[in-house]
């Protein structure tokens, strides 16, 4: 029995699985989704499973890499890298080996407005792995020599990224879309600015992230409510409550335009994007139905047949939708033989223009409707997503009871809401990068022209 001062709702979800060693188990028939509230406050989600004896802790905070300043941008990535380097009294080298001889594993990701993190354990080690991770988020060194090799390791990464089509028109597109505001800085710094951040850097931003003010949890593998609280209550119930981190003023909206960045390569990067709705529209999931139709759906979208199947330009092509707190934003991604960019770019758009004019097909619809059902439960066929699955719908804001609406959701999208939304979306001016060698690269005004 839960203690009273443990607030729980139940849901019962079928169909969900857990892992085993490799993170693979049997299908559970069902599967317990409880809400608690721990003694010290802390809100979490739990799925108790006893099949294997592993357990994983997914986390979020507010704060990200538009916390990092102007001059030291990457901030946020270097933290993200450096909070297993050493903490309390062990330093790198030893936190590490404590890490290894007890096999868990910390992994840490800095986004835009969230600071994301996963524990994994086997059950036996429950109590060591939380008492390494309360080390990291609340005691982490940040030693001199470690913060340089990580410092090194991702100005290595970025050298890598000067020649990389993808990643320069991605940044590009970026930048350019959300031209001096912080979802256009780069998160990830420049090659400069990382060898300017020191250990002082590292603990100003760690003191502005690690509050309990907007920490999401979840928690899913063998162990029980009143255990896991107790953890997280020592491992999180430290951390300071703090103030709220001011939100970023919304940015201006997406202009159209087309730039290009010469590139010796023989492929050229395409980048595709414009406007759209925050995942709290009303909008949201009829939005995420018709991107899936457009080319989120891979083999059966529309953009894969027009640009592979039926031309045979790219290999691959896709479209998705996201959105900062502030913004939203669909991004298509293309890279092409650099002779066939310009027809690439022409197919795309008057895709767009398509989906934006006439909707959605009957028949499209009633397959995406069957396909986002059907695949729903893949997203929670191993620890580490359910876990993480768990946080990112706090995120959203959601409540536990949208694991058992979503489906109902996608299948009440009918065909004049998919009409209406796909003219409220692709109808955006659209911004396009174009990254590639001669004969697409000549001028902007060529390739507008």
């Amino acid at each position: 029995m839960f203690k009273s001062s443990f607030f729980v709702k139940t849901l019962l979800i079928g169909a969900l699985s857990l892992l085993a060693a490799s993170f693979l188990v049997r299908p559970s028939m069902a599967v317990t989704v409880q809400e608690i509230t721990t003694p010290k406050g802390l809100n979490y989600w739990l799925v108790e499973d006893e099949t294997v004896p592993l357990i994983t802790v997914s986390f979020s905070f507010t704060g990200g890499s538009v916390l990092d300043p102007a001059d030291k941008q990457g901030l946020a990535d270097v933290l993200s890298a450096t909070l297993d380097e050493g903490a309390g009294d062990l330093d790198s080298q030893a936190f590490q080996a404590r890490l290894e001889e007890t096999a868990v594993r910390l992994s840490f990701n800095s986004g835009a407005e969230r600071f994301s993190g996963v524990m994994r354990t086997l059950s036996a080690n429950q109590e060591v792995a939380f008492d390494l991770l309360g080390m990291a988020l609340s005691q982490p060194r940040f030693d001199e020599e470690p913060i340089q090799r990580m410092v090194s390791r991702l100005q290595a990464r970025l050298r890598g990224d000067l020649t990389n089509g993808d990643s320069i028109a991605a940044k590009t597109w970026f930048a350019t879309a959300f031209a001096g505001h912080p979802y256009g800085a780069p998160g990830t710094g420049t090659i400069d600015s990382l060898g300017r951040i020191n250990g002082d850097d590292l603990r100003q931003i760690h003191g502005r992230i690690f509050k309990q003010n907007g920490l999401k949890l979840a928690v899913v593998g063998d162990i029980d409510a009143q255990t896991a609280s107790k953890f997280l209550d020592a491992t999180f119930g430290a951390l300071p409550q703090g103030d709220t981190l001011p939100k970023v003023a919304p940015p201006a909206s997406i202009r159209g335009d087309t730039l290009v960045i010469p590139l010796d390569k023989p492929q050229t990067s395409i980048r595709m994007g414009g406007n759209s709705i925050l995942v709290d529209d009303p909008d949201f999931i009829t939005a995420y139905v018709v991107n899936h139709i457009l080319g989120g759906g891979s083999f059966t979208s529309r953009l894969y047949k027009e640009v592979r199947e039926k031309r045979g330009l790219a290999y691959s092509v896709f479209s998705y939708l996201s959105a900062f707190d502030e913004q939203g934003f669909f991004f298509v991604g293309v890279g092409t033989r650099s002779e066939r960019a310009a027809e690439v770019k022409d197919v795309i758009t008057a895709e767009l223009e398509r989906m934006a004019e006439e909707g959605p097909t009957k028949v499209e619809l009633r397959a995406a409707k069957d396909y986002l059902k059907g695949a729903y439960a893949l997203r929670f066929d191993t620890s580490d997503k359910i876990a993480s699955q768990l946080v990112g719908l706090q995120v959203q804001g959601r409540d536990v009871n949208y694991i058992n609406v979503r489906n109902e959701m996608i299948e009440s999208v009918t065909q004049e809401d998919a009409q209406r939304v796909a003219r409220r979306i692709f109808s955006s001016p659209l911004l396009t990068i174009m990254v590639g060698q001669p004969p697409v690269v000549q001028t902007s005004e060529d390739i507008k022209g």
